[in-house]
């Protein structure tokens, strides 16, 4: 059905391994970038010469665009403006949106030339630098990781605070942290749309030689990824809202827990220890901890609104261990940044974090204080409490794939 091979890592001038990749606000892994193809070496005698040559156009279209824009993502900048008023991320990913709707026409089905056309990907988190495929699903399965992929850096961009020449720093805007949601969201559906629809449709045989970078379990964690940064970005906006009550902002950190939990689940299947895989886990540990001091830091608080010694109780308990996932995610903070490519050296705290930095350890030492007189230490709860299980509110869009572009027919 297909066919696969992968140039080694010693291969030269296929990825770009920055030494610093600066801050990071969303973590993205780099993008994998296509290499040429000759459609007409393939198609030239089973299709019309103008939709080959159309084929052909769009995708080289591509590959030079993402050759551009790859040391953009992989070391951000401030957004450049193109000729025609917007990013260049922006205008790679329409080519791709362009590029879809007659790349489909391999994949449709009863169609004899889904096998017929070998494409080729440079890999960054997989230890191969590229990887070959003769199957079209293939091509809108790496399609659609580039498209989330873009949209991952579009939401780190907007997340990262603006620096003056004069070395004053602008803070982060509601306005980007709404329009970063609406990204991300939009990152975890072209994720569930490639996981949902096109992966299933890869034979067994050819599921099991993805990269790394493609592997289900990987995208999966991606999809997570997405929404556990949507969810906090909806809990920092909340703790500035004097309308957002304790429990709505104890949902949200809970729902943050559930997904950074499931997305480290998906991820650690792979042996990713160094490089851009190995920093992608690091990125998705230390996120994962971060949601469960915010989550045990909100339980806490709503415990102690109790009357009762055990409801008091429990709340230090909470509290105290927020605290030590506290502790725990700057350990896993200067993990993440120290591995190469190295991140900025102890960033300052983003998102909820910004906020619960200042009050986590205030409020411990505070409800301790308060409460000594009721227990002593020995007497607090040596498990935490279960958090509660609220299911997830947040979705990804609702992606389709394009429909079939009309010179098919």
């Amino acid at each position: 059905m297909g066919c696969l091979s992968s140039r080694p890592k010693d291969a030269a001038g296929n990825r770009r391994r920055p030494g610093n990749v600066g801050e990071v606000a969303v973590f993205v892994p780099g993008l994998r970038i296509p290499k040429d193809v000759d459609f007409f070496q393939s198609l030239g005698d089973r299709l019309p010469r103008s939709l080959v040559e159309r084929l052909s156009a769009l995708r080289t279209r591509i590959v030079v665009m993402a050759a551009q824009e790859a040391p953009t993502v992989t070391k951000p900048r401030r957004k450049t403006a193109t000729q025609h008023g917007g990013s260049s991320l922006a205008d790679l990913l329409q080519a791709l949106e362009d590029y879809l709707p007659v790349l489909l026409g391999l994949v449709k089905d009863g169609s004899q030339l889904t096998d017929k056309v070998q494409f080729v990907w440079a890999n960054q988190e997989d230890n191969e630098e590229e990887t070959k495929m003769a199957n079209a699903c293939y091509e809108v399965l790496s399609v659609l990781h580039l498209m989330a992929m873009l949209c991952l850096s579009e939401a780190n961009s907007l997340l990262l605070p603006k620096l003056f020449s004069d070395g004053r720093q602008l803070n982060v805007s509601e306005e980007s942290r709404r329009n970063s949601i609406d990204i991300l969201l939009k990152a975890a559906g072209y994720l569930d749309c490639a996981i949902q629809h096109v992966f299933p449709r890869l034979p067994p045989d050819l599921r099991k030689d993805l990269p790394v970078d493609l592997a289900e379990g990987v995208l999966q964690s991606l999809r997570m990824q997405a929404m556990g940064q949507s969810i906090d970005l909806q809990l920092r906006m909340a703790m500035g809202s004097p309308r957002a009550t304790l429990a709505v902002k104890r949902r949200l950190a809970c729902e943050m827990v559930k997904c950074w939990h499931e997305a480290e689940n998906n991820i650690t299947q792979y042996p990713l220890t160094e490089g851009w895989g190995g920093k992608h886990q690091l990125f998705i540990k230390w996120k994962h901890v971060e949601a469960k001091a915010a989550a045990y830091y909100f339980h806490g608080l709503i415990l102690d609104e109790g009357n009762t010694e055990k409801s008091h109780r429990m709340a230090v308990n909470a509290l105290q261990v927020a605290e030590e996932f506290l502790k725990e995610s700057k350990r896993a903070s200067e993990a993440f940044n120290m591995m190469p490519p190295t991140s900025r050296w102890n960033p300052p705290p983003s998102g909820s974090m910004k906020y619960l930095h200042e009050k986590i350890s205030k409020d411990v030492s505070s409800k301790v204080r308060m409460n000594q007189d009721l227990y002593s230490q020995d007497r607090i709860l040596e498990r935490a409490p279960t958090l509660p299980d609220f299911a997830v509110a947040l979705k990804p869009d609702d992606y389709h794939l394009t429909a079939l572009d009309p010179s098919w027919n």
